[in-house]
């Protein structure tokens, strides 16, 4: 894939969830029917694998979400037999199989991986949709402690936080990053740059690095670790596109709409021919009414 395919997917990412807060879209049916009435929502989150295993877990997956519950029950089934290890498809027989032994199944699950936040993600939900708020918010916030970088994890938070945009926002740069700083974090790209500056050069890039570390710390549980970060550079750099596009986006996820609008106008104004401006308009497009 290329980098020019990638920021598209990104960006595209990035109007979805402008069109998450315009909507306001409910994340797990809140207010649907009385508790026990609606099964739990099933997240796999086996989005990528080309493997039959994948294949097979998506169809289940696909089957439970059309309400076909004998069917996605028979195939996790089917499922289990051939993949005994399958943490998925164990978590996918017990959740279909609801209400027949779906929290003993679930609890035994825990039980043997206490760090999976697959789990705890699942028996959030199940105890959900039984009514058991309070108890379901606890298993949704070990699921965030114990694998704070899985999907699961991701998908615990957008439940625990349902006044927020779903998922977390990501860093847009149209530019090649130096020989050297490829998969490394944010920070420890930061930590080389600022090194290469002080011989000479990299300036630019400290920027954008410093600004990718601020949008790594965004934690919905505290989104003020990467606002504390994004402020001083604002400041210090009021003509920067780049930061200025971030700054929105990041507004735009704790749905603070009229003063993201405000960073992505400026955004716009700044540079009108570079990627951050072109994006930010298209952002402001879809906010045109909203928060107003």
């Amino acid at each position: 894939m290329s980098p020019r395919t990638r920021i598209r997917l990104i960006v595209g990412g990035l109007a979805l969830v402008a069109a998450a807060v315009v909507a306001g879209v409910a994340l797990i049916g809140r207010g649907d029917g009385s508790p026990g009435e609606k099964p739990p929502v099933l997240e796999l989150s086996v989005l990528l694998g080309a493997d039959s295993e994948a294949q097979a877990l998506r169809a289940a997956e696909r089957a439970y979400d059309s309400g076909q519950t004998e069917n996605a029950r028979a195939q996790f089934a089917a499922l289990l037999r051939d993949h005994p290890e399958s943490l998925e498809a164990a978590v996918g027989a017990a959740v279909s199989s609801w209400p027949d032994g779906t929290f003993e199944r679930l609890r035994e699950l825990e039980a043997s991986h206490p760090d999976s936040a697959l789990v705890h993600l699942h028996l959030g939900l199940a105890l959900y949709a039984e009514g058991q708020q309070d108890e379901a918010a606890a298993e949704w916030r070990k699921a965030v402690e114990v694998e704070p970088d899985s999907q699961s994890a991701v998908r615990a938070g957008d439940v625990l936080h349902p006044d927020m945009a779903p998922g977390l926002p990501s860093f847009v740069t149209a530019l090649e990053p130096p020989p050297g700083l490829t998969g490394k974090s944010p920070q420890d790209q930061l930590d080389e740059l600022e090194a290469a500056a002080r011989n000479g050069g990299a300036d630019e890039w400290i920027l954008y690095a410093k600004v990718a570390a601020a949008v790594a710390r965004f934690d919905k549980d505290d989104p003020s670790a990467a606002f504390s970060r994004l402020g001083p550079l604002a400041r210090d750099h009021p003509d920067s596109a780049l930061l200025r596009f971030h700054l929105g986006v990041l507004l735009l996820w704790i749905r603070d709409v009229q003063d993201a609008r405000a960073q992505l106008e400026k955004a716009a104004a700044t540079m009108p021919v570079s990627l951050y401006s072109r994006e930010a308009k298209s952002l402001l497009s879809r906010l045109e009414g909203i928060g107003t």
